[in-house]
Order: structure tokens, then C-alpha cells, then sequence
């Protein structure tokens, strides 16, 4: 009897709600931390590199390789302007036949780098993104970058790793799992792109007011076609 009654006195093991629960509160701590005057950086550092005509490259692994290339579509699509123009971005994931033949005569380590060498030029940007923050392939293309004179903005996780000290602008999601990590890139992703159309908007109408327009004609700014 007094068994019975111990054993009615343990409280359940939290369910799935409860742990999801968890999950987002903890994503969310994280992504506050983000909070911080690196996020007006890594947007200036974008709309810059528009701006020159500069190309915006991506490189990353795993769920990193997905959000380069995701980061990559929405930044040329979902920001298009009629009078900045557009971003030339590229992710050095897409190309399957040339990343696996780098990988294959050369080592998985080289297959940024060296697609790198072709294509970045001074003034580029490069948007290294890893979980860990060391990456080997992502650590070869950044330091390379950074030989050009191109800047670096990483998007990283847990305390940045090796690839923070490479990186002109860090973006580190202090998230407790590598899950976290990639999810709070995604929303940096969206984050930023975000916000350079709204600013571009904002700078559209104070130009209209003080020219007496009103505002850019031409492309519309688009959202996610998704």
C-alpha cells in the first residue's frame, strides 16, 4: 500500500507538448541574445555589396548547405528593387558535378575553396554558414575570402567556433543542440531579407517626400513565392 501511494506521488514524464514547449523557449533565449548591433551590421554589410554590384556567395554542410541555397534564392528574389536593383548571389552548394569532382580528386575539404578561386573577385561578399563553427571547407573558403579583401559574415552557432575570428560580421545563435543552431539560421535568413525590404520601402518614401514623388516605379518588391 504504501508502494502504491509512492509511486502515485511521481510526477509524469513530460509529454511531446511539453518538450516542444522547451524547445521553442529555448530557440527563443537564443535568438534574443542575437539582439545586438552585428544584425545593423550584417544588413549594412549586404545592402553595401548590392549597392557596388558586388556577388554574395553562400557555402555551408548539411542542413548549412539547405539554407545557402535557400538564403541565396530569397535574398536575389525577395528583395528585388526597382532602383537599387538586385542582389547577384550564388550558393557554392548548387553545383553538384563540380562539388563532388572537388571532393573526389581533391578532398571534401576543398570543394568551397577551390569553386572560390574561380569565382570570387575583391569586394565580393562570402556568408559562411556552420553549425560548429568548424567546418573545414567553410574555414578554407573564409580565409581565403578574407585574402581578397572580400568580407565575411558568418552565420554560426554554440560560441562560433574557429570561423568567428574570420568573419567580419558574426551572427552566433547560442543555441543548446545543433537544431537550434540551424533553426535560428533559417531565421536569420528570413530576418535579413526582411528587413532590407522594408528599409529599402522606408528609404523609397523619404525620398518621394522630399522630391515630391511617389517613390520607385518598376519591379515590386516580392515576398516569398512559396
Amino acid at each position: 500500500m504504501m508502494m502504491e501511494r509512492a509511486l502515485s506521488t511521481v510526477p509524469p514524464a513530460p509529454g511531446a507538448v511539453d518538450l516542444i514547449g522547451s524547445y521553442v523557449e529555448e530557440l527563443h533565449a537564443a535568438l534574443r541574445r542575437l539582439l545586438t548591433p552585428a544584425l545593423e551590421e550584417a544588413v549594412q554589410l549586404l545592402r553595401d555589396a548590392r549597392a557596388r554590384g558586388a556577388t554574395v556567395y553562400f557555402c555551408g554542410n548539411g542542413g548549412s548547405a539547405s539554407t545557402a541555397s535557400h538564403f541565396a534564392a530569397d535574398l536575389a528574389k525577395n528583395t528585388a528593387h526597382p532602383v537599387r536593383g538586385r542582389f547577384r548571389t550564388a550558393a557554392l552548394v548548387d553545383n553538384v558535378a563540380l562539388l563532388t569532382a572537388w571532393g573526389n580528386d581533391n578532398g571534401y575539404e576543398q570543394v568551397f575553396v577551390e569553386q572560390a578561386r574561380n569565382l570570387l573577385r575583391p569586394g565580393d561578399v562570402l556568408v559562411a554558414i556552420s553549425g560548429s563553427g568548424n567546418s573545414p571547407n567553410v574555414l578554407r573558403a573564409a580565409d581565403y575570402a578574407r585574402s581578397l579583401g572580400c568580407p565575411v559574415l558568418g552565420l554560426i552557432g554554440f560560441d562560433g567556433g574557429r570561423l568567428r575570428a574570420l568573419c567580419d560580421v558574426a551572427l552566433v545563435v547560442p543555441g543548446r543542440t545543433i537544431e537550434q543552431a540551424e533553426d535560428g539560421h533559417l531565421i536569420l535568413n528570413h530576418a535579413l531579407c526582411t528587413t532590407i525590404r522594408v528599409l529599402d520601402a522606408r528609404d523609397d518614401a523619404a525620398e518621394a517626400a522630399r522630391s515630391g514623388g511617389s517613390g520607385a516605379e518598376g519591379d515590386t518588391p516580392m515576398g516569398p513565392g512559396r
